[in-house]
This record gives structure tokens, sequence and C-alpha cells, in this order.
């Protein structure tokens, strides 16, 4: 298991468990009350740190190297899932993964930002960071998906949009733009799931729902902590700072009426429970599913509207 920096004692705890699994494995030693007791002061530890995350604690916990990613979890989500590619017009952006799937016999598009495993396939998926390919090819299954009807689900997770300079060429801003625009206008249920981090206008090509949702320990902002800390600060270790401005977590999210709910997650992460994670969101699917059934599509489009519109309101 990899940890993140502030998992150093419990992850000193787990090390002295492994040691005395070891030694009761290869000395025949009955070590299990030993085992035990560190097992349970480990639990303790771990209770403790999460009940009381920073904000920067918790952006590294959404982007920790194990945790699961969107095609991970559309395997575990999905019984049935045909991934579909191309823009139909330049190239297929492997940042962004979209299909036709089944969750529970009801048929969907879902779509989400592609991370990797590992230097070789994060290369490949750049690191999560979409081109304007990758947004067109997802508002081209969004199209496909209104013209027969079927919901369309999104899985978020990504630093940001690709800022490179053929992304901007190739018109990398009118490409969310669009997005934004045609989302708030689909005569469909759309429902978004920031599963890890949410980043800027990256995550907002993919994030106009009628239902909104955060994992537990994702985040959503604007731009990340490291980010606004070099802008703002002019000084990029001030990072924990910055994110306790940004007010990116869950739990500020959902008091600000930015999203619906929160997603649990395992104590300690998504990355000690993929199947558990990936039923919790299952279970949050159907049930928006189910709440929006009978919705005619202009009722489906007025609410998205409106939900939108109430957002940032002023009041004296």
């Amino acid at each position: 298991m990899d940890y993140i920096p502030f998992e150093k004692p419990i992850a000193e705890l787990e090390i002295q468990i492994e040691e005395l699994r070891r030694m009761a494995r290869t000395q025949a030693i009955n070590l299990d009350k030993e085992v035990q007791e560190l097992e349970s002061k480990a639990l303790k530890l771990r209770r403790q740190m999460f009940a009381s995350l920073k904000p920067y604690e918790a952006t590294q916990i959404s982007r920790h190297p194990r945790r699961p990613n969107v095609m991970e979890l559309i395997q575990k989500i999905c019984h049935e899932f045909l991934e579909l590619h191309g823009d139909r017009n330049f190239y297929d952006d492997p940042a962004i993964v979209c299909g036709l799937g089944k969750i529970a016999q009801k048929p969907l598009v879902i779509m989400g930002h592609q991370k990797g495993r590992g230097t070789k396939e994060n290369i490949l998926r750049n690191f999560g960071m979409p081109k304007p390919e990758g947004y067109r090819k997802a508002l081209r299954l969004m199209s496909m998906a209104e013209r027969f009807s079927l919901p369309v689900v999104t899985l978020i997770d990504t630093p940001g949009a690709y800022p490179g300079v053929g992304a901007e060429e190739r018109g990398q801003s009118e490409a969310i733009g669009k997005n934004i625009m045609v989302m708030s206008r689909l005569k469909i249920p759309i429902i978004c799931i920031v599963t890890g981090e949410g980043g800027s206008g990256g995550a907002l090509a993919l994030g106009v729902g009628n239902r909104v949702h955060m994992l537990q320990y994702s985040t959503y902002s604007v731009i990340s902590p490291e980010g606004c800390a070099s802008i703002l600060m002019k000084d990029a270790s001030r990072a924990p700072e910055a994110a306790n401005a940004l007010k990116l977590t869950a739990d500020a999210a959902l008091s600000y009426g930015i999203i619906d709910s929160i997603i649990g997650e395992p104590l300690g992460g998504a990355h000690r429970g993929p199947d558990v994670t990936a039923e919790a969101i299952r279970s949050t699917i159907l049930q928006d599913l189910k709440s929006m059934e009978g919705m005619s599509g202009e009722a489906l489009r007025q609410a998205r509207m409106e939900k939108y519109l109430r957002m940032g309101q002023m009041t004296q």
C-alpha cells in the first residue's frame, strides 16, 4: 500500500504488523495478541486522523496513486460496457473514456477522465488531462445519448484540461465552453460524480448535471492548491494555505450547494476498499435514475438550468 505524507504514523504501525506476521510464519511463534494490539492502535489512529482532515490532506487523498481510476470504477459499476472512440474530427483522446453501459439492466452512456497506473500509462493518458478532442468525443456521446433517450453518467477525476500549445491551437476553451452549454440544454438525465480531483474547467466540461455528487475524499476547485499558491502567493510551498482558502472539500461543496450529496468512502480512502466505493457509486446512480423516472425532457432541462442559476446568489 502506498502512503501519503500525513499517513506516516499509520505506515510505521502497519509495517510493524507485517513484520510480526512474517516472524510468526517463519519462526512458528504465536504473536496474535501483539498483532491485534497493533491493529487496534492503527485503526484508532486512522479514525482520529480522518475525522479531522485538513483540506490539503484531502487533496493528497484525492490524488492517491492507488485510488480507483475511472475505467476501474466503470468495470465494477457496469455489468456491461462497450467503449466508443474518437471525436470524428481529429483523434481519440485516451484521457477521456466514453461508452455504452448497463447498470442493473438500465442502459446508459457513461464517461470520465482516465488517469493511468504507473508512468507509462500516465503518459498515454496524459495524467488525466484531456485535450479538446477528448471533450468533443464526450460531447459526441452526449448528443448520441439524447438521440436515443439514454441517461448520461460522468465520472470526474482530472487536475484540469491540458494547457499545452497544441490544445490551445485546436480550441481548448471553445471545447470546454461548448460542453458546458450543450450539457445545460440536453433533455435527458445527467448524473455527475467527482471521484478524485475535480480541477477547473477540465472538470466543469463533464460536470453540468441534474445531480452532482462527490466521493468523501475527493476535491472540487477552480484551480489546484499549488497553482493558486504559485499565482496569488508567489510561493507553491504555501499550497496547504491555499487549499484552506479554496474550500475544495466535499463538505464545503455541499455546504455551499455546489453538490447534492457526499458518497462515503471506506476509512482511509477509496483505495482501501474499491469494491465498497464502486457499490456506493452504483447505488447513488440507481437512486438518481429512479428519482428522475417519468420526468419529461423539458422538465429535466429546466430543473438543471434552475439548479445552476441558484448557485452563487447573494442574500442581504
